[in-house]
Protein backbone atom coordinates (compact mmCIF):
# COMPACT_ATOMS: atom_id res chain seq x y z
CA UNK A 1 0.00 0.00 0.00
CA UNK A 2 1.59 3.11 0.92
CA UNK A 3 5.04 4.10 1.35
CA UNK A 4 6.54 7.00 3.08
CA UNK A 5 9.36 7.48 0.21
CA UNK A 6 9.20 11.42 -0.33
CA UNK A 7 12.78 12.86 0.05
CA UNK A 8 14.05 10.91 3.20
CA UNK A 9 13.12 9.83 6.37
CA UNK A 10 16.81 8.85 7.93
CA UNK A 11 19.31 10.84 9.25
CA UNK A 12 19.54 14.62 9.69
CA UNK A 13 16.12 14.90 10.55
CA UNK A 14 14.13 17.40 8.24
CA UNK A 15 10.93 17.95 10.29
CA UNK A 16 7.64 16.11 9.09
CA UNK A 17 6.29 19.14 7.69
CA UNK A 18 9.27 19.80 5.52
CA UNK A 19 9.32 16.27 4.52
CA UNK A 20 5.55 15.51 3.84
CA UNK A 21 3.45 19.17 3.91
CA UNK A 22 2.65 19.94 0.44
CA UNK A 23 -0.59 21.38 -1.34
CA UNK A 24 -2.31 18.73 -3.85
CA UNK A 25 -4.50 18.64 -6.63
CA UNK A 26 -8.11 18.15 -4.26
CA UNK A 27 -7.47 19.02 -1.17
CA UNK A 28 -9.57 21.56 -0.27
CA UNK A 29 -12.45 19.64 -1.44
CA UNK A 30 -11.15 16.54 0.83
CA UNK A 31 -10.60 19.32 4.04
CA UNK A 32 -14.76 20.33 2.90
CA UNK A 33 -15.76 16.53 2.96
CA UNK A 34 -14.32 16.19 5.82
CA UNK A 35 -15.53 18.55 7.42
CA UNK A 36 -19.32 17.78 5.99
CA UNK A 37 -18.83 14.21 7.75
CA UNK A 38 -18.07 15.72 10.77
CA UNK A 39 -21.03 18.01 11.00
CA UNK A 40 -23.46 15.23 9.59
CA UNK A 41 -21.82 13.10 12.60
CA UNK A 42 -22.55 15.95 14.92
CA UNK A 43 -26.19 16.00 13.79
CA UNK A 44 -26.72 12.28 13.93
CA UNK A 45 -25.74 11.45 17.47
CA UNK A 46 -26.09 14.50 19.42
CA UNK A 47 -24.11 13.96 22.59
CA UNK A 48 -23.07 10.33 21.99
CA UNK A 49 -20.32 11.26 19.81
CA UNK A 50 -16.88 11.00 21.30
CA UNK A 51 -13.02 11.37 19.22
CA UNK A 52 -11.10 8.41 19.53
CA UNK A 53 -7.52 9.64 19.11
CA UNK A 54 -4.40 7.90 19.03
CA UNK A 55 -2.84 11.62 18.83
CA UNK A 56 -1.10 10.65 15.54
CA UNK A 57 -0.85 13.18 12.86
CA UNK A 58 -4.70 12.53 11.82
CA UNK A 59 -6.01 12.92 14.53
CA UNK A 60 -4.65 15.95 15.62
CA UNK A 61 -5.75 16.83 12.48
CA UNK A 62 -9.65 16.16 13.31
CA UNK A 63 -9.28 17.85 16.52
CA UNK A 64 -8.63 20.93 15.05
CA UNK A 65 -10.82 20.60 12.37
CA UNK A 66 -13.66 20.06 15.06
CA UNK A 67 -12.41 22.92 16.78
CA UNK A 68 -12.35 25.16 13.98
CA UNK A 69 -16.00 24.84 13.00
CA UNK A 70 -17.19 24.95 16.32
CA UNK A 71 -17.74 21.14 16.70
CA UNK A 72 -17.80 20.52 20.84
CA UNK A 73 -17.11 16.64 20.25
CA UNK A 74 -15.68 15.28 23.57
CA UNK A 75 -12.38 14.03 22.56
CA UNK A 76 -11.13 10.71 24.69
CA UNK A 77 -7.75 8.67 24.28
CA UNK A 78 -5.97 5.57 25.50
CA UNK A 79 -2.98 5.57 27.69
CA UNK A 80 -1.79 2.15 27.51
CA UNK A 81 0.75 2.37 30.07
CA UNK A 82 3.60 1.67 27.68
CA UNK A 83 3.49 4.84 25.66
CA UNK A 84 6.64 7.18 24.69
CA UNK A 85 6.72 10.06 26.94
CA UNK A 86 6.66 12.42 23.56
CA UNK A 87 3.11 10.87 23.29
CA UNK A 88 1.96 11.42 26.28
CA UNK A 89 2.83 14.61 26.90
CA UNK A 90 1.12 15.44 23.68
CA UNK A 91 -1.75 15.30 25.37
CA UNK A 92 -1.11 18.20 28.64
CA UNK A 93 -0.23 20.44 24.88
CA UNK A 94 -3.75 19.17 22.93
CA UNK A 95 -5.54 20.29 26.25
CA UNK A 96 -3.83 23.55 26.18
CA UNK A 97 -4.08 24.44 22.77
CA UNK A 98 -7.32 23.82 22.44
CA UNK A 99 -8.41 24.56 25.74
CA UNK A 100 -10.38 20.51 25.89
CA UNK A 101 -9.95 17.89 28.65
CA UNK A 102 -9.28 14.93 27.07
CA UNK A 103 -10.44 11.89 28.46
CA UNK A 104 -7.66 9.23 28.96
CA UNK A 105 -8.65 5.84 29.81
CA UNK A 106 -5.77 3.20 31.08
CA UNK A 107 -5.89 -0.41 30.87
CA UNK A 108 -7.04 -2.61 34.18
CA UNK A 109 -3.48 -2.59 36.71
CA UNK A 110 -4.64 -6.16 37.92
CA UNK A 111 -4.75 -7.81 34.48
CA UNK A 112 -1.30 -5.94 32.78
CA UNK A 113 0.08 -6.99 36.30
CA UNK A 114 -0.99 -10.57 35.78
CA UNK A 115 0.40 -10.17 32.35
CA UNK A 116 3.37 -9.34 33.01
CA UNK A 117 3.87 -11.92 35.64
CA UNK A 118 3.08 -14.63 34.00
CA UNK A 119 4.79 -13.53 30.24
CA UNK A 120 7.31 -11.26 30.84
CA UNK A 121 7.41 -7.46 30.06
CA UNK A 122 8.98 -8.49 26.62
CA UNK A 123 6.06 -11.02 25.70
CA UNK A 124 4.73 -9.27 22.66
CA UNK A 125 7.73 -10.18 20.79
CA UNK A 126 7.31 -14.01 22.01
CA UNK A 127 4.29 -14.39 19.22
CA UNK A 128 1.83 -12.94 17.74
CA UNK A 129 -0.85 -14.36 20.07
CA UNK A 130 0.84 -13.23 22.92
CA UNK A 131 1.45 -9.51 21.59
CA UNK A 132 -2.24 -9.54 20.89
CA UNK A 133 -3.26 -10.43 24.41
CA UNK A 134 -1.10 -7.30 24.99
CA UNK A 135 -3.20 -5.47 23.13
CA UNK A 136 -6.71 -6.70 24.22
CA UNK A 137 -5.72 -5.88 27.57
CA UNK A 138 -3.62 -2.76 27.41
CA UNK A 139 -6.51 -1.30 24.23
CA UNK A 140 -9.34 -3.19 23.54
CA UNK A 141 -10.81 -3.49 26.95
CA UNK A 142 -10.26 0.62 28.10
CA UNK A 143 -11.33 1.04 24.55
CA UNK A 144 -14.77 -0.49 25.27
CA UNK A 145 -14.86 1.59 28.33
CA UNK A 146 -14.17 4.19 26.07
CA UNK A 147 -17.33 3.57 24.16
CA UNK A 148 -19.73 3.08 26.63
CA UNK A 149 -22.69 4.97 25.63
CA UNK A 150 -21.78 5.93 22.54
CA UNK A 151 -23.36 5.37 19.32
CA UNK A 152 -20.51 6.57 17.35
CA UNK A 153 -16.85 7.25 17.19
CA UNK A 154 -14.42 9.13 14.98
CA UNK A 155 -10.93 8.09 13.92
CA UNK A 156 -8.61 8.94 11.71
CA UNK A 157 -8.15 5.79 9.25
CA UNK A 158 -6.73 6.87 6.23
CA UNK A 159 -7.72 4.24 3.11
CA UNK A 160 -3.31 5.13 2.61
CA UNK A 161 -2.36 4.32 5.54
CA UNK A 162 -2.01 0.03 4.43
CA UNK A 163 -3.92 -2.59 2.46
CA UNK A 164 -5.79 -3.62 5.32
CA UNK A 165 -7.52 -0.05 5.41
CA UNK A 166 -8.42 0.01 1.45
CA UNK A 167 -11.88 -0.28 1.82
CA UNK A 168 -12.17 1.80 4.91
CA UNK A 169 -15.39 4.49 3.94
CA UNK A 170 -16.22 7.72 5.59
CA UNK A 171 -19.13 6.12 7.59
CA UNK A 172 -19.45 2.29 8.74
CA UNK A 173 -20.98 0.16 10.74
CA UNK A 174 -19.13 -0.87 13.53
CA UNK A 175 -21.68 -3.49 15.55
CA UNK A 176 -24.52 -3.26 16.46
CA UNK A 177 -26.07 0.26 16.93
CA UNK A 178 -22.46 2.16 16.77
CA UNK A 179 -20.79 3.77 13.84
CA UNK A 180 -17.06 4.77 12.94
CA UNK A 181 -16.62 7.89 11.50
CA UNK A 182 -13.55 8.08 9.25
CA UNK A 183 -13.65 11.78 7.61
CA UNK A 184 -10.23 11.53 6.71
CA UNK A 185 -10.54 8.57 4.55
CA UNK A 186 -9.04 9.81 1.29
CA UNK A 187 -6.60 12.30 2.67
CA UNK A 188 -2.97 11.86 1.25
CA UNK A 189 0.09 12.25 4.08
CA UNK A 190 0.73 15.17 2.05
CA UNK A 191 -2.63 16.53 2.57
CA UNK A 192 -2.61 15.60 6.66
CA UNK A 193 1.11 17.32 7.21
CA UNK A 194 -0.03 20.57 4.56
CA UNK A 195 -2.84 20.93 6.93
CA UNK A 196 -0.61 20.72 10.48
CA UNK A 197 1.89 23.74 8.27
CA UNK A 198 -0.77 25.58 7.66
CA UNK A 199 -3.02 25.33 10.94
CA UNK A 200 -0.09 25.07 13.49
CA UNK A 201 -1.70 22.14 14.42
CA UNK A 202 0.59 20.16 17.29
CA UNK A 203 2.06 17.34 16.69
CA UNK A 204 4.17 14.70 18.26
CA UNK A 205 7.68 14.84 17.78
CA UNK A 206 8.54 11.46 16.65
CA UNK A 207 6.92 12.19 13.41
CA UNK A 208 9.92 14.06 13.04
CA UNK A 209 12.19 11.36 13.88
CA UNK A 210 10.53 8.60 11.32
CA UNK A 211 7.68 7.60 12.44
CA UNK A 212 4.68 7.94 10.90
CA UNK A 213 2.52 5.30 12.65
CA UNK A 214 3.57 5.96 16.52
CA UNK A 215 1.90 2.92 18.83
CA UNK A 216 3.47 1.57 21.98
CA UNK A 217 6.64 2.04 22.44
CA UNK A 218 8.33 -1.62 22.26
CA UNK A 219 6.24 -1.90 19.17
CA UNK A 220 7.38 0.97 17.45
CA UNK A 221 10.15 1.76 15.42
CA UNK A 222 11.50 4.34 12.99
CA UNK A 223 11.12 3.85 9.07
CA UNK A 224 13.46 3.26 6.21
CA UNK A 225 13.36 4.83 2.82
CA UNK A 226 10.53 3.25 0.96
CA UNK A 227 9.01 1.12 3.60
CA UNK A 228 5.15 0.54 4.17
CA UNK A 229 3.59 3.62 5.91
CA UNK A 230 2.98 1.06 8.97
CA UNK A 231 6.28 -0.99 8.94
CA UNK A 232 7.24 0.30 12.48
CA UNK A 233 4.66 -0.99 14.02
CA UNK A 234 4.95 -4.55 15.00
CA UNK A 235 7.93 -4.75 12.63
CA UNK A 236 9.12 -8.22 13.52
CA UNK A 237 5.46 -9.78 12.18
CA UNK A 238 3.87 -10.97 9.15
CA UNK A 239 2.59 -8.02 7.31
CA UNK A 240 -0.78 -9.36 7.47
CA UNK A 241 -0.83 -9.28 11.05
CA UNK A 242 -0.87 -5.86 11.74
CA UNK A 243 -3.18 -4.71 13.29
CA UNK A 244 -3.96 -4.49 17.57
CA UNK A 245 -7.89 -5.19 16.95
CA UNK A 246 -8.95 -1.50 17.36
CA UNK A 247 -9.77 -1.51 13.90
CA UNK A 248 -10.18 -4.96 12.47
CA UNK A 249 -13.55 -6.35 11.38
CA UNK A 250 -15.49 -9.69 12.12
CA UNK A 251 -14.47 -10.82 8.71
CA UNK A 252 -11.21 -10.19 9.06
Amino acid sequence: MSTVSDRSTRGTMATAIALYARHTAGYDQRVAAAVATLKQAVTEHPGTLVQATSLGAEDMVITDLMRRHGLMVPVATLNTGTLHHETVALIGRLQAHYGVAVEVFKPESESVVSFVRQHGERAMYDSIALRKTCCAIRKLEPLSRLLEGRTAWITGLRREQSEARGEVSATEADGPGRQKINPLVDWQWSDVWHYIATHRVPHNPLHDAGMPSIGCAPCTRAISVGEPFRAGRWWWEDEAAKECGLHVKESH
